[in-house]
């Protein structure tokens, strides 16, 4: 359902990365969490160029 390019995963993986919540708040909505975890584990210029 989600994608890197999804705006919802984009919102969460930002407010991750800011330190706004962590890691584990992700919520497991249908695959959102995987697909956030993915994004997080990738080096930052891949993830941050799209």
């Amino acid at each position: 359902m989600f994608n890197q390019n999804s705006g919802l995963v984009k919102i969460w993986v930002r407010n991750v990365e800011n330190g706004t919540v962590t890691r584990e708040q992700v919520p497991k909505l249908s695959n959102l969490q995987e697909v956030v975890y993915a994004v997080l584990d990738t080096p930052p210029q891949e993830h941050n160029a799209s």
